[in-house]
């Protein structure tokens, strides 16, 4: 699993970002975030795709980085995570930031009846390539890249 995120194959095409607490009504709005970006930048086609891979990175940033933090100094509520989404002439970098320090824990071997423990499994089948980044002071950044062309 890299522990840098890849550069971008050609020049930058676009970029979007969101802020969302860990909650019901952040994820929601988070999976329509995407939904929306994609289509705006005609990527319909890598939607369900992206939308899940967004879907197990926030999950996974809320189950194991946010409960032990608090929101951002000054603030009160819960914890936010942060999405990005940069876009360039062959792939999509889509990126979940969380405060946590700890490295995400990738256990291909289990069960497929497991209730828990399948998210990066599934972010590894539908991307091409991912991994995470520190973010000093604290935090990281787990992304996944994902082809833009359409399905053959």
């Amino acid at each position: 699993m890299p522990e840098t995120m890849p550069q971008p194959s050609g020049a930058l095409s676009a970029s979007a970002a969101l802020r969302v607490e860990c909650s019901r009504e952040g994820f929601a709005r988070a999976r329509s975030f995407t939904r929306d970006t994609l289509h705006v930048w005609s990527l319909d086609h890598r939607c369900d795709d992206t939308t899940l891979v967004i879907t197990e990175l926030t999950a996974n940033a809320a189950t194991h980085a946010a409960p032990g933090t608090t929101g951002a100094p000054g603030t009160t509520g819960a914890p936010e995570i942060r999405l990005g989404f940069l876009l360039d002439p062959t792939h999509l970098l889509v990126t979940v930031s969380d405060p946590d320090d700890h490295p995400p824990v990738y256990a291909p071997a289990g069960s497929a009846l497991q209730e828990h423990g399948r998210g990066l499994c599934i972010v590894d089948a539908l991307s091409e390539e991912w991994g995470w980044t520190p973010c000093p002071p604290a935090g990281k950044t787990v992304w996944a890249r994902l082809s833009t062309r359409p399905p053959i």
